[in-house]
């Protein structure tokens, strides 16, 4: 175990270093400037070059490249160009949110999806398995901005029974007015659960169909033990590598909601710093989304080998 957590942990910082040249390269070749951003229509070549010179925007890329991968190594994000704050103080609030919002999406869609998948899978071809599918294709086709806007127009303006935006006031966090996450938590939990309940569904399905659950269902074993002993199990393995992909899309992958709903997370903050050009923040955040996504697939593996003692650490 030891050693696996160590390659894993290995490969987690290989990958990051990969994917840091990969994100500094991109942001390197945005079209745009952050120094025109910033002095917006006084922006004169002169004072263009002043700006840069003063944001060290004028070093060799591989300079600037080796000082952020430092700051990262060292837990400095740096400091946002645009608003000359450190990164890290700005991401923080941001983050809770965000993080915030996934929780409470997460721990609502996922067990709904598994359980209707589950059933579906085992009640194959039956009036609830069709209507499950019907809605999981229906989820799948609708853009989140659109379901978004189908749930505004549905609970805010037509039933008033939820508020349209879900700003946080300074100071305090989603919690203190549960009721803004509602919204934003149905549209992300329409796309989750249609992903999960198919791939659930589908995999129940081929378990099933296994000479050794054949085997114990001739053998007289309860369906319920069958079920919950033999494919349950075996059905869950690929529907993990679906559930931590949606762990990884919930944190980078709301900045739709996030910018339907106002609500202030990561999500809307990357969609700015690529509006303002500001490629600190941008750069951080962007790790961090890939951060997620790594963690996310070790926990995979720990949880395959969990379900399954036939996969080996080694």
């Amino acid at each position: 175990m030891a050693r696996f957590l160590l390659l894993r942990l290995g490969l987690i910082v290989v990958t990051l270093l990969v994917i840091s040249f990969a994100v500094f390269g991109v942001t390197e070749v945005l079209p745009g400037d952050v120094a025109t951003q910033i002095l917006g229509q006084g922006a004169t070549p002169e004072n263009i070059a002043v700006v840069r010179e003063r944001l060290g925007l004028d070093d060799p890329w591989p300079v600037r490249y080796l000082s952020w991968v430092g700051g990262v190594v060292r837990g400095d994000l740096g400091e946002s160009l645009v608003q000359r704050l450190p990164i890290t103080e700005m991401v923080g609030s941001r983050l809770v949110n965000s993080l915030i919002l996934a929780s409470f999406t997460f721990f609502v869609a996922m067990p709904i999806a598994v359980a209707v998948g589950i059933w579906a899978g085992v009640h194959r071809n039956s009036l609830g398995d069709r209507l499950a599918s019907m809605f999981s294709l229906v989820a799948i086709s609708l853009p989140e901005f659109v379901t978004g806007v189908v749930l505004i127009i549905l609970f805010s303006t037509t039933l008033g029974w939820l508020p349209s935006s879900s700003l946080v006031e300074p100071g305090t966090n989603p919690l203190t007015r549960p009721q803004i996450l509602v919204l934003p938590a149905l549209t992300l939990t329409g796309v989750m659960f249609a992903y999960v309940m198919r791939m659930t569904r589908a995999n129940v399905i081929e378990v099933l169909e296994t000479n050794y659950v054949r085997s114990a269902i001739l053998k007289g074993l309860p369906m319920r033990r069958v079920i919950w002993r033999h494919v349950v199990p075996n059905a869950m393995l690929p529907t993990i590598s679906v559930i931590t992909l949606n762990i990884g899309w919930l944190l980078g992958g709301l900045i739709i909601v996030e910018n339907v709903f106002s609500y202030p997370g990561i999500g809307r903050m990357l969609l700015t710093s690529i509006q303002t050009r500001d490629m600190p923040l941008l750069q951080a955040l962007a790790l961090l989304i890939a951060a997620t996504y790594a963690v996310s697939n070790l926990f995979a593996d720990l949880a395959y080998t969990w379900l399954n003692p036939r996969i080996r650490f080694a």
